[in-house]
C-alpha cells in the first residue's frame, strides 16, 4: 500500500548536550536522510538544522529540541518523511507489509507479506498463507511485479521457498 509519511529512522537516543538526534534508520544507508527536506515526529513538522552520518547513524538537529532533556524526551519516536520527498524510488520497506503475493506463473495466491528483513545480499520477504516463504527481495530474478496501488505482487517461486511444506 502506498503510503504517504515513510518511516526514516527511529531516534536510540540523544547524541550530546545540544539537542543533536541520534537516529537509526529503518533501511539503507543513514546518508539517504541527508538529503530530505523536513521530517515529522508525530504530527509536527520540523526542516532540520542539519543531518550527518557518525557510526551508521544519522546524527539530526530539529529546531527546537536544543537541550539533552528535550531530546531524551524524542526518545523511541519514529522519524518520517513524506514519500514525495524521497525520489523516484519504487517502494519502501514499510510500504510492502501486508502485501498480498501471488505467483507471477499460476496466480496462485501465496500470501501476504508479514516482514522485510535484511540480509547481506538482498532483503528477504516473509510470505505467509497456507505456507510460509522466504522470498529473496530481488527484481526479476524473484520479483516479477509489484503495484502499490493494487497492493499487490507477483513472484517467482522455486522449490524449497516454502520453508514449512514437506
Amino acid at each position: 500500500m502506498r503510503l504517504e509519511k515513510i518511516l526514516a529512522g527511529t531516534v536510540v537516543r540523544p547524541h550530546g548536550v545540544h539537542g543533536e538526534l541520534r537516529v537509526l534508520p529503518r533501511e539503507g544507508d543513514p546518508a539517504f536522510l541527508m538529503g530530505l527536506p523536513r521530517f515529522y515526529v508525530d504530527d509536527t513538522a520540523y526542516v532540520p538544522e542539519s543531518v550527518r552520518v557518525h557510526k551508521g547513524f544519522a546524527l539530526v538537529k530539529l529546531p527546537g529540541i536544543d537541550t539533552m532533556d528535550a531530546a531524551e524526551a524524542l526518545r523511541g519516536r519514529g522519524l518520517y518523511f513524506d514519500r514525495a520527498d524521497g525520489g523516484d524510488r519504487p517502494w519502501y520497506d514499510d510500504e510492502l507489509l501486508g502485501m498480498e503475493v501471488r505467483d507471477g506463473a499460476t496466480g496462485e495466491r501465496l500470501g501476504e507479506i508479514t516482514a522485510v528483513e535484511p540480509y547481506p545480499a538482498s532483503k528477504v520477504l516473509t510470505v505467509k498463507g497456507e505456507h510460509t516463504y522466504l522470498i529473496p527481495a530481488v527484481e526479476d530474478a524473484f520479483l516479477l511485479s509489484v503495484d502499490l496501488d493494487a497492493n499487490r505482487m507477483e513472484v517467482r517461486v522455486w522449490e524449497g521457498m516454502a520453508v514449512d511444506a514437506d
